[in-house]
């Protein structure tokens, strides 16, 4: 995910980015020191991207750039994130236990209540 966030802030740079800047970016999403995100997985990470189609190559070069389908999957990987997937986990996590309506921990307590009788009516319990 921290990559898509990354990748969505340098396609706006017109000549593209290299290793080492969007290496420098993503362990700062990460939150971790630049030495644990070395250049080998950065270098794995772009061959991956790139043969996704995510990003191109600039010929003769070491620069990448977004390509146009690129581009939509970050925005959509993003925004399905912030939007959808945090607040589900939230939720599920019990991060939010005040919050008046949790559609999803209700379901989840249902759902766990209907395995345990499940499991005692079939006498698999301890």
């Amino acid at each position: 995910m921290r990559q898509q966030q990354a990748l969505c802030i340098f396609m706006l740079l017109p000549q593209g980015f290299r290793n080492a800047q969007l290496r420098g970016f993503i362990a700062q999403l990460l939150g971790i020191p630049l030495t644990q995100y070395s250049t080998g997985r950065m270098t794995y990470d772009l061959r991956r991207l790139r043969l996704h189609g995510i990003i191109t190559r600039q010929g003769g070069t070491h620069c990448y750039h977004l390509t146009h389908e690129g581009l939509r999957v970050c925005l959509f990987m993003t925004k399905v994130h912030q939007r959808v997937i945090r607040h589900g986990f939230s939720q599920l996590m019990g991060g939010c236990p005040k919050a008046p309506v949790r559609p999803i921990a209700t379901a989840m307590k249902q759902f766990d209540i209907a395995v345990n009788q499940l499991i005692s009516q079939a006498k698999l319990s301890k």
